[in-house]
Protein backbone atom coordinates (compact mmCIF):
# COMPACT_ATOMS: atom_id res chain seq x y z
CA UNK A 1 0.00 0.00 0.00
CA UNK A 2 1.58 3.01 -1.53
CA UNK A 3 -1.41 6.17 -0.05
CA UNK A 4 -0.91 6.01 3.59
CA UNK A 5 -2.82 9.31 4.46
CA UNK A 6 -6.03 9.94 2.55
CA UNK A 7 -8.39 13.35 3.10
CA UNK A 8 -12.20 12.83 2.45
CA UNK A 9 -13.57 16.00 1.60
CA UNK A 10 -17.45 16.62 0.76
CA UNK A 11 -18.30 18.64 -2.45
CA UNK A 12 -21.18 19.93 -0.45
CA UNK A 13 -22.97 19.34 3.03
CA UNK A 14 -24.84 16.58 3.42
CA UNK A 15 -22.33 14.30 1.01
CA UNK A 16 -22.04 11.33 2.88
CA UNK A 17 -18.33 12.02 3.68
CA UNK A 18 -18.50 11.15 7.53
CA UNK A 19 -20.06 7.71 6.52
CA UNK A 20 -17.74 7.01 3.77
CA UNK A 21 -14.82 7.47 5.99
CA UNK A 22 -16.37 5.19 9.03
CA UNK A 23 -16.54 2.40 5.93
CA UNK A 24 -13.42 2.50 4.88
CA UNK A 25 -11.96 2.49 7.76
CA UNK A 26 -14.06 -0.49 8.75
CA UNK A 27 -13.41 -2.62 5.53
CA UNK A 28 -9.50 -1.54 6.50
CA UNK A 29 -9.79 -3.27 9.53
CA UNK A 30 -12.15 -6.03 8.09
CA UNK A 31 -9.06 -6.99 5.64
CA UNK A 32 -6.28 -6.83 8.91
CA UNK A 33 -5.07 -3.32 8.41
CA UNK A 34 -5.05 -0.44 11.28
CA UNK A 35 -6.87 2.19 10.28
CA UNK A 36 -7.42 5.46 11.94
CA UNK A 37 -10.42 8.23 10.90
CA UNK A 38 -9.67 12.04 11.98
CA UNK A 39 -12.09 14.25 12.64
CA UNK A 40 -11.03 17.82 10.61
CA UNK A 41 -14.63 18.84 10.19
CA UNK A 42 -14.62 20.81 13.51
CA UNK A 43 -18.05 22.79 13.09
CA UNK A 44 -19.87 19.69 12.24
CA UNK A 45 -18.38 17.38 14.42
CA UNK A 46 -20.32 14.38 12.62
CA UNK A 47 -17.50 11.83 13.08
CA UNK A 48 -18.76 12.19 17.61
CA UNK A 49 -21.95 10.53 16.57
CA UNK A 50 -20.30 7.07 15.65
CA UNK A 51 -18.92 6.61 18.67
CA UNK A 52 -20.08 4.34 21.23
CA UNK A 53 -20.09 5.94 24.82
CA UNK A 54 -18.87 9.08 26.23
CA UNK A 55 -16.11 11.17 24.93
CA UNK A 56 -13.39 12.53 27.08
CA UNK A 57 -10.52 13.94 25.31
CA UNK A 58 -11.30 14.80 21.75
CA UNK A 59 -8.89 15.98 18.37
CA UNK A 60 -10.02 19.97 19.19
CA UNK A 61 -8.08 19.44 22.72
CA UNK A 62 -5.11 17.77 21.44
CA UNK A 63 -4.27 21.05 19.30
CA UNK A 64 -5.39 23.38 21.47
CA UNK A 65 -5.31 22.68 25.47
CA UNK A 66 -3.31 19.53 25.23
CA UNK A 67 -0.86 19.58 22.98
CA UNK A 68 2.01 16.94 24.18
CA UNK A 69 -0.95 14.03 24.89
CA UNK A 70 -0.54 11.53 22.83
CA UNK A 71 -2.88 10.60 19.68
CA UNK A 72 -4.62 8.37 21.66
CA UNK A 73 -5.77 9.63 24.53
CA UNK A 74 -8.47 10.84 21.52
CA UNK A 75 -8.71 7.32 20.08
CA UNK A 76 -12.31 5.17 20.17
CA UNK A 77 -12.65 1.89 18.60
CA UNK A 78 -15.34 1.52 15.87
CA UNK A 79 -17.89 -1.31 17.34
CA UNK A 80 -17.03 -3.78 14.45
CA UNK A 81 -18.81 -7.24 15.36
CA UNK A 82 -22.77 -8.03 14.03
CA UNK A 83 -22.58 -5.29 11.82
CA UNK A 84 -20.99 -2.53 14.02
CA UNK A 85 -22.74 -0.04 16.08
CA UNK A 86 -26.31 -0.71 15.47
CA UNK A 87 -26.83 -4.24 14.02
CA UNK A 88 -26.05 -6.82 11.23
CA UNK A 89 -24.07 -5.85 8.42
CA UNK A 90 -26.18 -6.48 4.65
CA UNK A 91 -26.02 -10.25 4.51
CA UNK A 92 -23.00 -11.08 5.11
CA UNK A 93 -21.23 -13.24 8.24
CA UNK A 94 -18.49 -11.68 10.22
CA UNK A 95 -15.29 -12.19 9.35
CA UNK A 96 -12.05 -13.27 10.95
CA UNK A 97 -10.61 -9.49 11.29
CA UNK A 98 -6.93 -8.87 12.85
CA UNK A 99 -6.80 -5.21 12.00
CA UNK A 100 -8.60 -2.38 14.19
CA UNK A 101 -10.83 0.41 13.14
CA UNK A 102 -10.21 4.09 15.60
CA UNK A 103 -12.52 6.80 15.40
CA UNK A 104 -10.43 10.62 16.27
CA UNK A 105 -13.41 12.36 16.93
CA UNK A 106 -13.88 16.11 17.71
CA UNK A 107 -16.67 16.81 20.31
CA UNK A 108 -16.07 20.40 21.65
CA UNK A 109 -17.89 23.50 23.19
CA UNK A 110 -17.72 26.52 20.63
CA UNK A 111 -15.09 28.47 22.98
CA UNK A 112 -12.78 25.03 22.05
CA UNK A 113 -13.73 24.81 18.52
CA UNK A 114 -13.37 28.46 17.58
CA UNK A 115 -9.46 28.05 19.22
CA UNK A 116 -9.16 24.76 17.14
CA UNK A 117 -10.03 26.58 14.08
CA UNK A 118 -7.08 28.87 14.04
CA UNK A 119 -3.72 28.69 12.23
CA UNK A 120 -1.77 27.85 14.52
CA UNK A 121 -4.03 24.81 15.57
CA UNK A 122 -4.44 24.01 11.79
CA UNK A 123 -0.30 23.70 12.10
CA UNK A 124 -0.78 21.03 14.90
CA UNK A 125 -3.10 19.23 13.14
CA UNK A 126 -1.04 18.54 10.74
CA UNK A 127 1.60 17.22 13.27
CA UNK A 128 -1.56 14.85 14.57
CA UNK A 129 -2.41 13.70 11.20
CA UNK A 130 1.25 12.60 10.52
CA UNK A 131 1.43 10.94 14.16
CA UNK A 132 -1.75 9.10 12.75
CA UNK A 133 0.26 7.86 9.71
CA UNK A 134 3.17 5.85 12.18
CA UNK A 135 0.79 4.80 14.55
CA UNK A 136 -2.02 3.13 11.90
CA UNK A 137 -1.63 1.30 8.35
CA UNK A 138 -4.41 3.52 6.65
CA UNK A 139 -5.27 7.25 8.11
CA UNK A 140 -8.40 8.89 6.78
CA UNK A 141 -8.72 12.49 7.51
CA UNK A 142 -12.86 13.64 7.48
CA UNK A 143 -12.67 17.13 6.31
CA UNK A 144 -15.79 19.70 5.44
CA UNK A 145 -15.34 21.49 1.66
CA UNK A 146 -12.43 23.80 1.88
CA UNK A 147 -13.25 26.93 3.61
CA UNK A 148 -11.53 26.72 6.92
CA UNK A 149 -7.70 26.07 7.99
CA UNK A 150 -8.34 22.46 9.67
CA UNK A 151 -9.74 21.71 6.18
CA UNK A 152 -6.99 23.38 4.14
CA UNK A 153 -4.54 21.12 6.58
CA UNK A 154 -6.24 18.44 5.95
CA UNK A 155 -5.99 18.49 2.02
CA UNK A 156 -2.39 20.00 2.19
CA UNK A 157 -0.78 17.27 4.55
CA UNK A 158 -2.02 14.20 3.07
CA UNK A 159 -0.76 12.22 1.00
CA UNK A 160 -3.96 11.89 -1.70
CA UNK A 161 -7.55 13.78 -1.30
CA UNK A 162 -10.51 12.24 -2.57
CA UNK A 163 -13.79 14.56 -2.97
CA UNK A 164 -17.14 12.65 -1.78
CA UNK A 165 -19.89 14.12 -3.78
CA UNK A 166 -23.62 13.20 -4.26
CA UNK A 167 -24.28 11.37 -7.50
CA UNK A 168 -26.97 14.02 -8.95
CA UNK A 169 -26.12 17.20 -10.96
CA UNK A 170 -25.94 19.57 -8.20
CA UNK A 171 -23.24 17.20 -7.08
CA UNK A 172 -21.07 17.01 -10.11
CA UNK A 173 -21.23 20.62 -10.17
CA UNK A 174 -20.41 21.18 -6.39
CA UNK A 175 -17.57 18.90 -7.70
CA UNK A 176 -16.23 21.30 -10.03
CA UNK A 177 -16.40 23.93 -7.26
CA UNK A 178 -14.41 22.08 -4.82
CA UNK A 179 -11.94 20.90 -7.28
CA UNK A 180 -11.20 25.11 -7.84
CA UNK A 181 -11.21 25.90 -4.13
CA UNK A 182 -8.21 22.68 -3.82
CA UNK A 183 -6.19 23.84 -6.39
CA UNK A 184 -6.86 27.40 -4.66
CA UNK A 185 -4.55 25.97 -1.54
CA UNK A 186 -1.82 24.31 -3.85
CA UNK A 187 -3.36 20.60 -3.40
CA UNK A 188 -5.42 18.76 -5.97
CA UNK A 189 -7.78 16.32 -6.16
CA UNK A 190 -6.45 13.04 -6.56
CA UNK A 191 -10.00 10.75 -6.61
CA UNK A 192 -13.50 11.46 -6.12
CA UNK A 193 -16.44 9.04 -4.82
CA UNK A 194 -19.78 9.22 -5.40
CA UNK A 195 -22.66 8.49 -3.39
CA UNK A 196 -25.96 7.68 -4.83
CA UNK A 197 -28.90 8.51 -3.19
CA UNK A 198 -32.32 6.28 -2.17
CA UNK A 199 -35.40 6.94 -3.12
CA UNK A 200 -35.93 9.69 -1.19
CA UNK A 201 -32.51 11.62 -1.78
CA UNK A 202 -33.89 14.00 -4.07
CA UNK A 203 -35.92 14.63 -7.43
CA UNK A 204 -36.32 12.31 -10.58
CA UNK A 205 -34.10 15.12 -12.39
CA UNK A 206 -30.92 14.77 -9.66
CA UNK A 207 -31.24 11.21 -9.58
CA UNK A 208 -30.81 10.41 -13.25
CA UNK A 209 -26.80 11.44 -13.32
CA UNK A 210 -26.11 8.39 -10.95
CA UNK A 211 -25.30 6.08 -13.85
CA UNK A 212 -23.28 8.44 -15.67
CA UNK A 213 -20.85 9.95 -12.49
CA UNK A 214 -17.67 11.30 -13.10
CA UNK A 215 -16.71 9.78 -10.17
CA UNK A 216 -13.93 6.90 -9.76
CA UNK A 217 -16.05 4.83 -7.68
CA UNK A 218 -19.38 4.61 -7.09
CA UNK A 219 -21.02 3.72 -3.63
CA UNK A 220 -24.94 2.40 -3.92
CA UNK A 221 -27.37 3.78 -1.63
CA UNK A 222 -27.45 2.48 1.91
CA UNK A 223 -29.38 3.33 5.04
CA UNK A 224 -28.00 6.35 5.82
CA UNK A 225 -28.74 5.83 9.63
CA UNK A 226 -25.89 5.92 12.10
CA UNK A 227 -26.88 3.20 13.69
CA UNK A 228 -26.90 0.82 10.49
CA UNK A 229 -23.08 1.72 10.64
CA UNK A 230 -20.40 0.41 9.65
CA UNK A 231 -21.87 -2.23 6.87
CA UNK A 232 -18.78 -2.54 5.17
CA UNK A 233 -17.33 -4.52 8.83
CA UNK A 234 -19.48 -7.43 7.89
CA UNK A 235 -21.38 -7.22 4.80
CA UNK A 236 -21.18 -8.78 1.46
CA UNK A 237 -23.67 -7.11 -0.77
CA UNK A 238 -23.34 -4.54 -3.48
CA UNK A 239 -22.04 -1.53 -0.87
CA UNK A 240 -19.86 -3.06 1.29
CA UNK A 241 -17.98 -4.50 -2.11
CA UNK A 242 -17.85 -0.82 -3.46
CA UNK A 243 -16.70 0.46 -0.19
CA UNK A 244 -13.51 -2.17 -1.21
CA UNK A 245 -13.33 -0.91 -4.13
CA UNK A 246 -12.71 2.68 -3.32
CA UNK A 247 -10.51 1.37 -0.62
CA UNK A 248 -8.34 -0.55 -3.24
CA UNK A 249 -8.21 2.94 -5.47
CA UNK A 250 -7.66 5.33 -2.64
CA UNK A 251 -4.70 3.70 -0.80
CA UNK A 252 -3.42 1.83 -4.09
CA UNK A 253 -4.33 -1.23 -2.39
CA UNK A 254 -5.52 -4.82 -2.75
CA UNK A 255 -8.26 -5.76 -0.91
CA UNK A 256 -8.26 -10.14 0.46
CA UNK A 257 -11.70 -9.71 1.47
CA UNK A 258 -13.92 -12.64 -0.55
CA UNK A 259 -17.00 -11.64 -0.92
CA UNK A 260 -20.07 -13.70 -2.68
CA UNK A 261 -19.66 -12.33 -6.21
CA UNK A 262 -15.49 -13.47 -6.86
CA UNK A 263 -13.84 -10.47 -9.30
CA UNK A 264 -16.77 -8.18 -8.84
CA UNK A 265 -14.54 -5.55 -7.24
CA UNK A 266 -12.36 -5.39 -10.21
CA UNK A 267 -15.71 -5.39 -12.29
CA UNK A 268 -16.53 -2.24 -10.16
CA UNK A 269 -13.55 -0.45 -11.64
CA UNK A 270 -13.65 -0.90 -15.10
Amino acid sequence: MHTRTLALVGATGGAGTTRTAVELAALGARDGRDVAVVDAAFTTQGLSEYVSGRIGTDLTTLVTDETDASLSAAAYPIALGDGGAGGAGDDGDAPNRSGRADLIPSRAPFERVARAKTAEAARKLERRIDEAASAYDAVVVDAAPVGSNEAVAAVTTTDRTAAVFPATTHGRDALQRLRGRVADVGAGLDRSIAVARGADGGSDAEREDESESDADVLLPSTDPAVASAPTAATGSGSYARSVAAAFEDAFDATVGVEFEEPGFVDRLRS
